[in-house]
């Protein structure tokens, strides 16, 4: 088949493409701008790339970037050529006949993800896998393998392309589905947060009875999605049991069920030299891994993906053991240099929601302990942040940090006015990006001049966007480096 991929720089078609050119099938793409590091990914597979949406251009798949006004789209829809979406072509040419394990939840997807898939990797089970970012274990954020049983995929909530406004995850079939967590976010979309449980309650009914829903006990959006129906068989993981209503889930599903009255949950310890993850059933511990990863939202990912994998038959020993190898992904508190003379760390994370941002700084936090100074760099990138949905929970958000710079430059609310409660000698507003970087630096050297900053400490520069922020890691580097 030859297949057309409109915006296939981004992160789910790119991936896509890959699978789709593995699969043997003719690829070639376009977008907007054609740039690393997909571009690099798809160069590597073969696939030929076009800047631009030309409208002389081939088309068979469209891409869910794409809008109405877009002049390819607009020929296509003219000259009623065919099109499909990417969720529903992967669905019906590569996802039939595979297990497909889906991971969805407002936050972790990605991460959770990519330690399922790593997992099942070590277990030997050769996973294909369709990931929203790039795991380190594997270089790349997409693999078929024809030959697997298994294919991990993360179920994204937002909607399927200009032509189908149903969440993608309903396109998938799991068979194993991680529920991680759930509240509102993507407001350019949804209107209120039932109107995503909706999304989440129509990838529950897609479950097969021999299926499993791994579940967050501790998010009440998600008991209620769940006592809406259930017809497959839940795990729980998770630490509160006070406010869990295992009966009226059980009550609600008309041919449920094997609903597990265990609770699995994951602790442990965060520090510089050596944090600690520890599975418990209940109460019980089960096995305990030092591994590279910090903060309770990823214990709680390592938890989900170890109950995920448990499914197709993966021991509780065999998955720590994988964890306590697993590198993370890139963007997930990935360190982008160091400058050592200085004890200067800067950070890239793909936080971009209160929440997020909230566990990405408690776990700096823990992890560098209260004498070292944070420097907390964002961008309001998002839909749902530039829209100002979230305005009222940012500063409480930053408030781990020990200075936040907020880059306003398109946004249309007033960022100052969201962060005046972290005190006015605590943040800065800037919408010039050089200007940004000036103002950074500036800051470092007024802590490097702070009497009890020891040198053990250092300065953590924590860079957080859902995009490439103008190229401010490499930039700002550059400057420290001289």
């Amino acid at each position: 088949m030859k297949i057309h991929i409109l915006g296939i720089c981004g992160t789910f078609m790119g991936g896509l493409a890959q699978i789709a050119k593995a699969a043997g099938h003719q690829v070639s793409g376009c977008d907007a701008a054609v740039y690393p590091p997909m571009s690099d990914q798809l160069i590597n597979a073969g696939i030929i790339l076009h800047e631009g949406y030309d409208a002389n251009q081939a088309e068979q798949v469209i891409g869910n970037a794409i809008s109405r006004g877009n002049p390819l789209l607009e020929k296509i829809l003219n000259e009623r050529l065919p099109y499909i979406s990417g969720p529903q072509w992967l669905a019906e040419n590569i996802l039939q006949n595979k297990w497909v394990l889906g991971v969805a939840g407002t936050h972790g997807k990605t991460t959770t993800a990519s330690m399922l898939t790593w997992i099942l990797e070590y277990a030997g089970k050769n996973p294909s896998f369709l990931i929203g970012g790039v795991p380190q274990n594997f270089g790349v954020s997409a693999r078929f393998n024809p030959q697997s049983e298994f294919f991990v995929i993360e179920a994204d909530e937002y909607d399927t392309a200009f032509c189908d406004k149903r969440s993608k995850f309903v396109h998938y079939h799991p068979k194993t589905a991680i529920l991680n967590n759930l509240e509102f976010d993507h407001a350019d979309i949804f209107a209120d947060l039932a109107a995503i449980e909706t999304q989440f309650h129509h990838l529950v009914r897609t479950l097969p009875q021999n299926g499993r829903i791994v579940c967050n006990i501790d998010e009440d959006s998600l008991q209620r999605v769940l006592q809406r129906g259930v017809w497959s068989e839940v795990v729980y993981f998770g630490k509160n049991k006070t406010n869990f209503h295992e009966n009226s889930v059980k009550n609600s599903a008309k041919n449920s069920s094997k609903n597990s009255a265990k609770i699995f949950s994951c602790d442990g310890s965060d520090s510089q030299q050596n944090s600690q993850l520890a599975l418990y059933e209940n109460s019980k511990k089960i096995g305990e891994i030092s591994w590279n990863l910090t903060g309770e939202h990823n214990r709680n990912n390592a938890c989900a993906a170890i109950l995920a994998a448990q499914h197709v038959g993966v021991d509780f020993a065999t998955s720590l053991e994988a964890l306590s190898q697993f590198e993370n992904v890139k963007r997930r508190m990935e360190i982008r240099g160091k400058i050592d003379s200085k004890n200067i760390t800067v950070y890239d994370d793909f936080a971009h929601h209160p929440t997020a941002i909230t566990t990405t700084l408690n776990g700096l936090r823990n992890k560098v302990g209260n004498v070292a100074k944070i420097i907390a760099v964002f961008e309001p990138r998002s839909n749902t942040m530039k829209l100002g949905t979230m305005k009222a929970r940012l500063a409480e958000s930053l408030r781990n940090a020990d200075f936040v710079f907020c880059y306003s430059n398109g946004l249309d609310w007033n960022a100052n006015d969201a962060l005046q409660s972290l005190g006015k000698e605590n943040f800065a507003v800037l919408d010039n990006l050089e200007n940004l970087i000036n103002a950074i630096i500036e800051k470092i050297e007024d802590f490097e001049n702070f009497e009890n900053l020891q040198n053990s400490a250092g300065i953590h520069i924590l860079i957080m966007s859902n995009g490439g922020f103008g190229g401010i890691h490499t930039k700002l580097l550059e400057k420290l480096q001289k």
